[in-house]
């Protein structure tokens, strides 16, 4: 009799779990939230024109989400690579369970990304909202981050023309974000880390899960403040008021990686100052006075043969200079850095576009060419942005 009420109660449990808790039952309520289908039924998009992908096809594509595959793990949750049913290579983002926060950041990735499409930013392939699970697909990107590539014990050097394609790229994904959307977008989290490349060490800037958006007629966004410690603008910092040059800042900080190879934070306490910025700006100064720059560039890049092209070192180390300025109306729009960087302004126009850095210099580096768009055209829709 007992063995007969076991079993009675077993099926009923089974019926209950099946009926309420399919792992691969969407989630009610998200997809209004999110519009556009997510949280509907299977097959349909989560975003046109991306896809609604289930969990069972998830599970199957990281053989289980097993070890061997995990490439990436942090606060949020835990990448893995993957293969989706018709062969294509994929990054997995899994949430942690019963995070409130990465459910927030979860659905402002989703709205956000599932909208922008530029070949230096990270591309999403569908994404996953079934029961308790919360999952983002994307492109698989083979070459790892910037930071492995920049920071990574044992890695081989970086040499000079990698790093200024990447600054190149990195910069007009971000002006793509800032001048291109409507409405604009900031990032939020620019870092090396954020930064991922490609098989041919193109940029695809990535992880916008703390982006915001921001209305041309916003002077800031006051927001709670969050980012990562070395990135950050002192003015975000310091009152929670965000604008787009709290981005630029950021990506200073990253031109000064790629120039120095310094860690943002020095762990190690091989330089006295606080950071990277606070380092480099004296040496900023005195390498755009003189045009002598081993002070200040990566060790390891002086020691090649043919380590870099002045020409350009000049650039960068500009740039990186007005980036990081402490006056945050002084620092110069990412579509003029994308201009500077590739040689198409002249570095004394870009000054006087914005602020000189308190001291005068000889131009050497002339206008080649009037620079294009970056690679994207206006949108008129809300936040319906595409790059050709």
């Amino acid at each position: 009799m007992k063995c007969l009420q076991l079993v009675t109660l077993l099926y009923i449990y089974w019926v209950v779990w099946f009926t309420y808790v399919d792992p691969d039952k969407p989630a009610a309520g998200l997809g209004e939230r999110l519009g556009n289908g997510v949280g509907s039924k299977e097959g349909q998009s989560c975003a046109d024109p991306r896809k609604a992908i289930s969990y069972k096809e998830l599970v199957r594509a990281t053989n289980g989400f097993c070890e061997a595959n995990l490439v990436g793990q942090g606060g949020f949750g835990y990448v893995h690579k993957g293969i989706l049913e018709d062969g294509k290579e994929v990054a997995i983002k899994q949430l942690k369970f019963g995070s409130a926060q990465g459910e927030r950041e979860f659905q402002a990735e989703i709205e956000i990304i599932s909208r922008i499409h530029h070949r230096h930013l990270v591309s999403l392939v569908g994404c996953c909202i079934t029961g308790d699970h919360r999952l983002l697909v994307y492109e698989f990107v083979p070459n790892d981050t910037l930071a492995f590539h920049l920071h990574g014990k044992g890695r081989p050097t970086m040499d000079w023309a990698t790093r200024i394609k990447i600054a190149i790229g990195s910069a007009k994904g971000l002006a793509y974000l800032h001048e291109y959307c409507r409405p604009k977008i900031i990032h939020r989290d620019i870092k090396a880390s954020n930064i991922l490349l490609d098989e041919n060490f193109d940029a695809k800037v990535s992880d916008f899960g703390l982006a915001k958006y921001s209305l041309d007629t916003d002077t800031h966004v006051s927001t709670r403040v969050v980012g990562t410690i070395g990135y950050m603008a002192p003015e975000y910092a310091a009152s929670g008021k965000l604008t787009e040059k709290s981005d630029i800042f950021s990506f200073g900080v990253v031109l000064l990686e790629l120039i120095t190879g310094r860690q943002p934070v020095d762990k190690n306490h091989t330089y006295i100052d606080d950071s990277i910025v606070d380092w480099a700006r004296p040496l900023l100064k005195k390498a755009l006075e003189d045009g002598e720059y081993d002070a200040i560039v990566d060790p390891k890049l002086c020691k090649e043969e043919g380590h870099y092209d002045s020409h350009e070192m000049d650039r960068m180390i500009y740039c990186a200079a007005a980036c990081v300025r402490h006056s945050a109306r002084l620092r110069p729009p990412m579509s003029q850095i994308v201009r500077a960087l590739e040689g198409n302004m002249s570095l004394d126009e870009l000054s006087e576009e914005v602020a000189t850095l308190g001291h005068s210099r000889t131009s050497r580096s002339q206008s080649s060419s009037s620079s294009g768009p970056i690679e994207a055209t206006k949108c008129k829709s809300v936040v319906c942005c595409y790059a050709p």
